[in-house]
């Protein structure tokens, strides 16, 4: 083999050698995202009982999920399938669903705009503005807009939307964490150990009207 021919094919290998990881990864990322017509299908099929199709508001006791992020709500299905978080009415839910079928439905309840609520209670509005906005120093509970933001929007893929929610279901989750019947998360477990009633019911008649 002459030396100009060597070192042509020296080069041909060398090239490939270098581009393959990178072809590997470009093959990696052509991952098509989640699927939101299936999202809907299963919306349509098998949550449309308790939380409508569209996601909105539905009956108090459910929660609105129009909107919210779909990291958090495929955390949540996940783990009442795993049994992390109890719920028979949700575990039979999800018990056939696959992991990608769990993504798709967040994905597509999350593609929907969220849906404004209003506060009703106007003997507590400033006592839940109070807790929401400065916390409550003297039972260790931070204040809710650090981990929700001030408008209730919450931060994505770490912690719910809020703004708008039903206040029967954010006053029912509250008490199922300070009871420890929902025990999927120990931060809200924390907090909510040290909220009285009425100041659950004021926290969670101030977020239905957050918007």
């Amino acid at each position: 083999m002459n030396a100009p021919h060597a070192f042509r094919l020296a080069a041909a290998v060398l090239a490939a050698t270098l581009l393959a990881p990178l072809s590997a990864t470009a093959a990696g990322d052509t991952k098509a995202g989640p699927d939101l017509a299936k999202g809907r299908t299963i919306a349509t099929q098998v949550c449309v009982a308790c939380h409508t199709v569209d996601g909105s508001r539905g009956a108090p006791a459910n929660p609105i999920l129009a909107g919210q992020h779909p990291e958090y709500l495929t955390k949540q299905l996940r783990e009442f399938k795993a049994g992390k978080r109890v719920n028979a009415v949700m575990q039979g839910m999800v018990a056939a669903l696959s992991d990608d079928d769990m993504v798709n439905v967040a994905a597509f309840y999350a593609s929907l705009p969220p849906v404004p609520g209003a506060a009703t209670n106007a003997d507590l509005v400033l006592l839940g503005e109070r807790i929401w906005r400065g916390g409550i120093a003297s039972k260790k509970v931070p204040a809710c807009a650090g981990c929700h933001s001030p408008n209730g929007a919450g931060i994505p893929a770490q912690y719910p939307r809020l703004a708008g929610q039903h206040a029967e279901y954010v006053a029912s989750s509250l008490k199922g964490y300070r009871s420890g019947e929902r025990a999927n998360n120990a931060q809200m477990l924390s907090i909510a150990a040290n909220l009285s009633d009425r100041e659950i019911a004021a926290l969670a008649d101030y977020a239905a009207g957050l918007r």
